[in-house]
């Protein structure tokens, strides 16, 4: 199952110590095929990535004679168990494809990955979208948080690099069915909050039973993280945003400013999919693919599980969360985030060839191509020249990032202006008794999360 990203990689990052430091182990032995130095062998967890990068293997051995094989473990802790097993026997492959920012500290930590700043420089580095550049990476701050005695991270090397990013993706995007829209004469994407609400009552008009909006909020946090905060960044601007988390009471989720924000969050209620509460992600985009609803919200990272549910991306229309038209930020983009990255395990016995494949994975038209094969987003800057390849569907998933410094909703923010001990799940829960399940007022909500955030504030001593 596929779930906020900041939820995941704690999840993803305290298995794998977990399950690291259950078998003390160290990096050891070789990768299975070591002893021919023109074969690497790379895993993934990423069944959506595997033809993808086999595409991309053809290309890099015609081009170096080096021959690379795509083998994939699914679902995440069936990658885990795998990990766990070839580093105690010594069977790790060359490469790995990682969860970033998690998952490669973890490993890295645990003395599987090998540090490969003094290669990462140059043209290679440039060629990865500056928001993304320090993924992977082991900043001053990454580290001073290693040290603490609940992080799972001890052992990582201040300045040292664990993984390169290889995909990236963000929140709030929102995926609409163009027959259901044409049928409710809707041509085109949804210019500003209102409109969406607008398309909103046409298809729930049109077809009173599949017309509406999915969104899997059994995990609490996607109505917060996916729909309520990127428009309400659109709403207030960053600095009021923020606040909103504040201990200020008179800039909180109980005040003028939360009112609203929680009073536009309402607006949707009408339009949920029966049962929206009981739907786990993947089953809420099932139901989209299966034409159950209208709209479906998510990430970037949807497209490719549409595609694999039978779902032709180009049947679909993709677009960034709208903007309130008049709002503080009316041009909204999305921020990227690095999803996963590439790491050299350091009991590959053919470390530069493993590089070299790393350096082409991050090549314009090979990631180009990537985008294509896996329709998923690549970490590599992509040309203006890229939508003729990429279609329009993925052309509008990397058109949401585009945007100035002030207009960005970034997902990655929250540690700067939240309390530390936050639980997203927990004010998301707060946030599904307003809407979709109706069981408190807008009024009542700010209250509960007031009170809720104070506690996080309490509870942290700041």
């Amino acid at each position: 199952m596929r779930i906020p990203f900041a939820r995941k990689a704690r999840i993803v990052a305290a298995a794998l110590a977990t399950a690291l430091s259950l078998t003390s182990l160290t990096a050891c032995g070789g990768s299975s095929g070591s002893g021919d130095s023109k074969s690497l062998e790379m895993w993934t967890f990423k069944q959506s990535h595997v033809s993808a990068l086999r595409a991309a293997a053809k290309e890099f051995k015609k081009e170096t004679g080096i021959s690379v094989s795509i083998e994939a473990y699914t679902p995440d802790d069936a990658y885990t168990t795998k990990i766990q097993s070839a580093a105690k026997t010594g069977d790790l492959p060359d490469l790995l494809e990682v969860n970033s920012d998690g998952g490669d500290r973890v490993l890295g930590a645990a003395g599987i990955l090998a540090d490969i700043s003094a290669d990462f420089k140059g043209d290679w580095a440039d060629r990865i979208q500056p928001a993304v550049q320090d993924s992977g990476f082991v900043t001053e701050l990454r580290y001073k948080n290693s040290l603490n005695k609940e992080s799972k991270e001890h052992g990582i090397k201040k300045g040292a690099r664990y993984s390169v990013p290889l995909t990236v993706g963000t929140f709030g995007i929102v995926y609409a069915n163009k027959k259901m829209l044409a049928d409710a004469g809707i041509t085109k994407a949804p210019a500003n909050w209102q409109e969406f609400l607008d398309a909103l009552k046409a298809t729930k008009a049109k077809d009173p039973k599949n017309g509406g909006l999915s969104l899997g909020l059994k995990v609490p946090a996607t109505g917060l993280t996916w729909l309520l905060q990127p428009m309400a960044f659109a709403q207030l601007g960053q600095q009021d945003y923020e606040k909103l988390w504040s201990k200020d009471e008179t800039k909180d989720f109980g005040s003028p400013n939360g009112v609203k924000v929680l009073s536009m969050y309402d607006q949707v209620t009408p339009y949920w999919m029966p049962g929206s509460q009981t739907l786990t992600i993947d089953q809420a985009d099932q139901a989209f693919a299966q034409g159950k609803s209208a709209f479906d919200v998510g990430g970037t990272f949807t497209l490719a599980y549409l595609k694999q549910n039978g779902m032709n991306p180009d049947d679909v229309l993709a677009f960034g969360m709208p903007a309130p038209e008049d709002g503080a930020v009316p041009d909204l983009a999305l921020g990227p985030l690095a999803l996963t990255g590439v790491s050299i395990t350091t009991s590959s016995k053919q470390p530069d060839n493993a590089k070299k494949w790393m350096e082409f994975l991050s090549q314009q038209d090979v990631a180009t191509q990537f985008a294509k094969d896996a329709t998923d987003l690549p970490a590599t800057e992509l040309g203006a020249d890229s939508a003729k390849v990429l279609g329009p569907t993925l052309s509008a998933l990397v058109d949401s990032f585009k945007g100035t410094p002030e207009s960005t909703y970034d997902p990655s923010r929250g540690d700067e202006f939240r309390p530390v001990g936050y639980e997203q799940d927990d004010v998301g829960a707060v946030l599904a008794d307003l809407s979709p399940l109706k069981q408190q007022s807008v009024e009542e909500t700010a209250r509960k999360i007031r009170e809720l955030n104070q506690s996080y504030w309490k509870a942290a001593g700041q």
